[in-house]
C-alpha cells in the first residue's frame, strides 16, 4: 500500500464520530476509491461499496430515491446479509455521476444507523444544479496526486532520512553531500513519474519508464474524455486549453494567451472554461496580483494568470518524445525551468495555499508569492546554476514601502544564506506547510466590567 496523508485526516474524521459524512474530491485517478477502500477494511466490520461508474445501473435506482428511507430499502435489498448497523460503512463512489443523492446524506447521516463516506471528481459537475447541499452534515477535503514527500516515502527513503532534512531545512544548515545528492535524483525521477498513484506503482513494480508513460496517456485520454461527456457545449474551448497548457508554460512569459486559442478570443468567453478544469482538479491556475501585499486575495487579477497541470509527469507525458531520457540526461532543449514551477505549483497547492504571482513594470516578475505567518512570503524556483539571479526578489526586498523581511530561492543547490534570502534544494519543498489551526481555540474573557 502507499502511505498517503490523507489516510490519518480520515482516520480522525471518522475517530471523532462527528455525525456527518465525508466526502473526498479530486481530479479522476488521484487514488481517493484506493485509499477509502483501505481504510474501510482496517476499520468496519462491513463495507458496502456502490460505484456509479461501473455500475451505472445503481444511478436510476438511487437518483429516484425521495428519502432517506427509499435508500435504506434499497441498499437493504442488494446488500440486507452485510448491512450490520453499527459496524457497517457504506461508500458512494463517484458521485458526480448522481449527484442528486448529495441532497439524501443529511438524512441518511440523522438516521445514524450506518456510518457514509463519499467521493467524487469533477467538483463543478458535482455541485451543479444540487437543490440542497447538506450543510452541516458533509465535510469535504481535497485529495491531489502524489506529492514529493508521499513519493519519496514511496520509494524507500525512510523517516530518518526525513527527519534530518526537516531539521536540516528548519535550521538553515547544510544536507550531508551524498544525501543531497541523492535526493536530486529522487526529485528528477518525480519529474517523470509524478504522483499519479497509477504511474508510481507501475515505476515500483517494473522500473520501466515507457510503463510509466503507456499508464499516464491513459490517464489523459481519460480526462479528454471527462472533458467531451460533462461539457459538450465547450468541449472544444476545454481541449484547447488543456491540452495548450505544456507549450504555454515553456513560453518566455509562461502566461496564458487568449489569442493562441481564437485570434477573436474574449475572456469572458473563455472563463468559464478555465473554472472548469480548475473544479476538475486538472489544472492549477495561479492568479497575478497587482500589490505585493496580504491578503494577496484582494489585489488578484481574474484575468491574468499561469496555467499548470496537476501532475508533472502527466505534463511530461504531455511534451511526448523522449523527455523521460532527455530529463535524466539533463538535456539542454529541455526547459527545466516550467517543469520545476510545476512541481512548485503542486506542492504549494497540496500543502494548502492559493496559488499567486507577482509581476510589474517596475519591479519585474516573482514566480510565487504565499501568506506564511501572516506575513508575505516571495519565492522563486530556479532550475539552472545561476540561481543567485533574481533581479524581481531583490527589488521587493529592498523596497521599504512592503516591508518584506525574507525569500526564498529553491534550486539544485544546497541549503545557503545570503542576507534575507535562503537557498533551499527543490527538494525541500515538501517543507513548505501552510500552519493549520488547533483543533481546539479556547478565547475565555469576563465581560463582568460592563454589568449594572
Amino acid at each position: 500500500m502507499i502511505q498517503r496523508k490523507i489516510y490519518n485526516k480520515i482516520e480522525a474524521f471518522y475517530r471523532n464520530k462527528p455525525h456527518k459524512a465525508l466526502m473526498i474530491i479530486g481530479a479522476r485517478q488521484v487514488g481517493k476509491s484506493y485509499i477509502v477502500q483501505e481504510f474501510c477494511k482496517a476499520h468496519y466490520e462491513c463495507f458496502i461499496q456502490i460505484d456509479f461508474i461501473e455500475n451505472p445501473d445503481y444511478i436510476t435506482l438511487f437518483s429516484n430515491a425521495r428519502s432517506a428511507q427509499d435508500i435504506l430499502l434499497r441498499l437493504s435489498a442488494l446488500f440486507g446479509d452485510k448491512m450490520i448497523p453499527g459496524k457497517t460503512m457504506i461508500f458512494f463512489d463517484e458521485m458526480q455521476e448522481c449527484k442528486n443523492l448529495i441532497t439524501q446524506i443529511k438524512y441518511l447521516v440523522q438516521d445514524g444507523t450506518y456510518d457514509y463516506i463519499l467521493s467524487g471528481s469533477l467538483l463543478g459537475a458535482i455541485f451543479h444544479d444540487i437543490a440542497s447541499v447538506p450543510v452541516g452534515y458533509l465535510d469535504i477535503v481535497q485529495m491531489y496526486p502524489l506529492d514529493f514527500e508521499e513519493f519519496a516515502i514511496a520509494n524507500g527513503v525512510g523517516t530518518r532520512v526525513l527527519a534530518i532534512l526537516k531539521q536540516s531545512f528548519d535550521t538553515k544548515q547544510q544536507v550531508d553531500s551524498y544525501i543531497h545528492e541523492r535526493m536530486m535524483q529522487l526529485f528528477e525521477l518525480y519529474l517523470i513519474v509524478g504522483g499519479m498513484p497509477a504511474a508510481v506503482s507501475t515505476y515500483l513494480e517494473t522500473k520501466n519508464l515507457r510503463r510509466v508513460a503507456d499508464e499516464q496517456n491513459a490517464i489523459l485520454r481519460l480526462y479528454r474524455h471527462d472533458i467531451s461527456k460533462y461539457d459538450a457545449g465547450d468541449r472544444l474551448y476545454l481541449n484547447d486549453i488543456f491540452d495548450l497548457i505544456p507549450s504555454e508554460l515553456n513560453a518566455k512569459n509562461k502566461r496564458f494567451i487568449l489569442k493562441d486559442l481564437n485570434k477573436k478570443a474574449r475572456f469572458d468567453k473563455y472563463y468559464d472554461s478555465f473554472l472548469w478544469l480548475k473544479n476538475a482538479g486538472v489544472a492549477l491556475p495561479a492568479n497575478v496580483v497587482d500589490e505585493p501585499k496580504i491578503p494577496l486575495m484582494l489585489s488578484k487579477s481574474q484575468n491574468l494568470f499561469k496555467l499548470f497541470s496537476n501532475d508533472v509527469g502527466l505534463l511530461a507525458a504531455q511534451y511526448g518524445g523522449e523527455i523521460q531520457l532527455s530529463i535524466l540526461k539533463h538535456e539542454t532543449s529541455i526547459n527545466f525551468g516550467s517543469i520545476y514551477e510545476n512541481v512548485a505549483a503542486q506542492e504549494l497547492t497540496a500543502h494548502g495555499y492559493t496559488l499567486y504571482y507577482y509581476n510589474s513594470k517596475k519591479f519585474g516578475e516573482l514566480d510565487f508569492v504565499i501568506e506564511q505567518n501572516g506575513k508575505l512570503l516571495p519565492i522563486e524556483i530556479k532550475s539552472g546554476k545561476n540561481y543567485y539571479r533574481h533581479n524581481a526578489m531583490d527589488n521587493l526586498l529592498n523596497h521599504t514601502d512592503y516591508a518584506i523581511h525574507e525569500g526564498i530561492v529553491f534550486c539544485a543547490g544546497n541549503i545557503e544564506q545570503k542576507q534575507k534570502i535562503t537557498y533551499y534544494p527543490i527538494y525541500m519543498l515538501m517543507f513548505l506547510q501552510k500552519q493549520e489551526l488547533p483543533e481546539t481555540i479556547v478565547y475565555d474573557t469576563d465581560f463582568s466590567d460592563l454589568g449594572d
